[in-house]
């Protein structure tokens, strides 16, 4: 069985993750002979899309968001290091190859499987909001919100960074491998250059805020003003010597002395925008490790991040509802198991809404939300036509107290998975917010954005955000790492995917896929994405889905058929070794030995 903390046995105990007497789906063993290698990719005909086949390992594997990280990750695997080893690499060189996206300016959640202990450890790195930080910071001088984009861009939407400290604290506790070894393939690419890859030349053209920032012009942008082209060897030394520093002293280079004065300087000086996060902000700046959250989801056991992510609560919710519906024989109407599944994330996304923050500021009840009662009533409000626009839940164990309806998302982020030699096992979700972050750039990185996930409204009538800004506050966040695990407390998959709040949506479809579909990773990760996030329900544009529409339209649902962009990454543990896939929406690749 899985090691659980006190807690998790007393969500147990209280019927919260009570077995479900329906039977696994079961579950096809890969038969592709050997990994993909970029050859193996082509066009999927008539989308754009690219077509993989699954990649299959019998030692360990990664799967990342870009082909030069996910090496990365396999060479510090191959040299003896754990699945904590192999992830920090990856992070490294993601920061470097695909920056838009994640990195040391940013933050992240990690979850570790221990196979020896079956132990799973769950570690909070997201930004937190500077000491003078107040509630109305993005209430313009009319009274009203501020516009999302004159927010995001520049020093007031910078949080105190997380992801660093983040990966030491989790090598102190999982890694094998001396820390400068983790380093080195990002040093050398940051030295001796890399290429720029489609998805980085495409996402720099439709930038438009980037190039306000002079260090970030100089370095993603030929004279110009045009991006760099695909193929061109872009060096960055400035990030080199930050990593160099890093390797030598820890993250003690980066939270403490000249580093960090060059942080809290370009923050506060910033031309337009400038906000206030200081030195003392960053020392300050401590990892949580906070106990996963754990359900069950048929005869399957899944552990998520708890708060202050929504992710985990919204997924063990939405599969919980589903559990009574027979999804298995539905493979072949896919508007039935998308109208199902819009109804419970309309749900969910409305509990969300309401209920999920910071845990350290308000009391989220997540016993309640996902106490098995409360979610059998709430599955019953599915009907066989769309209720529309959900309203919260009373769940029960919640405490009297203000809460208030408030949103927001994250785009700029990306997700690895690693399972090592051992059978050790990490999902982790890292991001800088939105794509670029705050478009500040120090040192050869880039700031995240991640304030702006906080609430603009601080109240809603006389009741407060529960999601408001705070002094210290960690935004609330949708990132959704998975493990999923057998009864016995076996390792089954390692799950996860960027998105924004989204991400609860294409990780729920993904473990669809997997455990009621027996489907491999790669053909998982690659379902058109659907759902519901309490508004209309979507479809992936340029999909199949989209020839779901009217029967969706004929089930009440208000239809929209939009780009839905994850990069999903999975890893199954099958009879015959590990079997990886890496969402081809992304550049991304799993690889392994």
């Amino acid at each position: 069985m899985l090691s659980l903390s006190p807690r998790w046995r007393t969500l147990m105990g209280a019927g919260l993750i009570a077995l479900s007497p329906l039977a696994a789906a079961a579950q096809t063993a890969p038969t592709t002979p050997a990994p993909a290698t970029p050859t193996d990719i082509a066009p999927e005909r008539g989308t754009g899309r690219a077509t993989r086949t699954v990649d299959v390992a019998t030692k360990h594997m990664v799967a990342a968001a870009n082909p030069l990280a996910a090496e990365a990750g396999r060479e510090i695997l191959r040299a003896g290091g754990s699945a904590v080893d192999a992830a920090i690499a990856v992070q490294l060189v993601l920061n470097l190859v695909e920056p838009q996206s994640s990195g040391i300016g940013g933050g992240a959640f990690l979850l570790h499987y221990d196979a020896g202990t079956k132990a799973v450890a769950s570690y909070d790195g997201r930004e937190t909001a500077p000491a003078a930080a107040k509630p109305d910071r993005f209430i313009g001088p009319d009274g009203k919100p501020m516009d999302l984009r004159a927010a995001i861009v520049g020093g007031r939407s910078v949080g105190v960074p997380g992801t660093l400290k983040l990966l030491e604290h989790a090598h102190r506790q999982h890694g094998k491998l001396p820390w400068p070894k983790l380093f080195e393939r990002a040093i050398a690419l940051a030295e001796n250059g890399f290429t720029v890859s489609p998805r980085l030349n495409g996402q720099l053209a439709q930038e438009t805020h980037l190039k306000t920032d002079p260090a970030a012009r100089a370095y993603f942008y030929q004279p110009d003003g045009t991006p760099w082209p695909v193929g061109h060897v872009l060096k960055n030394p400035d990030f080199a010597a930050t990593l160099r520093a890093i390797a030598e002293k820890g993250s003690a280079a980066f939270y403490e002395g000249p580093m960090a004065a060059d942080i809290a300087k370009a923050v506060t000086g910033h031309p337009t925008n400038p906000g206030d996060l200081t030195e003392s902000d960053l020392k300050a700046y401590q990892v949580k490790e906070r106990d996963p959250l754990c359900g069950s989801y048929r005869v399957f056991t899944l552990c998520g991040m708890g708060p202050p992510s929504s992710g985990g609560v919204a997924v063990l919710q939405m599969l919980t509802m589903l559990e009574r519906k027979d999804i298995g024989a539905k493979r072949n109407d896919p508007a039935q198991v998308v109208h199902w599944f819009a109804e419970a994330g309309r749900l969910a996304y409305a509990d969300r809404a309401l209920y999920l923050g910071d845990p350290d500021f308000v009391k989220v009840p997540v016993k309640g939300l996902l106490d098995r009662a409360y979610l059998m009533n709430r599955a019953a409000l599915i009907g066989e036509t769309s209720m529309g626009k959900a309203q919260p839940g009373e769940p029960p164990y919640k405490e009297t107290r203000a809460w208030g309806l408030a949103d927001a998302a994250e785009h700029g982020t990306s997700h690895i998975s690693v399972v090592d030699g051992q059978g050790n096992a990490v999902a982790m979700t890292t991001t800088i917010e939105d794509g670029f972050g705050s478009r500040i750039m120090v040192r050869g990185f880039l700031l995240n954005n991640e304030l702006t996930d906080f609430a603009f409204t601080p109240t809603e009538g006389d009741k407060p955000v529960a999601n408001r800004v705070e002094p210290g506050k960690r935004p609330r966040s949708s990132m959704a790492p998975t493990l999923v695990f057998h009864r016995d407390g076996s390792l089954v998959a390692t799950v996860g995917s960027p998105g924004g709040s989204a991400i609860i949506n294409y990780v729920g479809k993904t473990l669809i896929g997997l455990l009621d579909w027996g489907l491999d990773p790669q053909q998982a990760v690659d379902l058109a994405n659907f759902g519901s996030r309490n508004g209309p329900t979507e479809l992936e544009l340029g999909t199949e889905a989209e020839s779901w529409k009217s029967a969706l339209e004929a089930r009440g649902h208000t239809v929209k058929a939009v780009e839905l962009t994850s990069g999903t990454q999975a890893i199954v543990v099958t009879a015959n070794g590990l079997s990886g896939g890496a969402d081809t929406r992304r550049e991304g690749v799993a690889v392994g030995d």
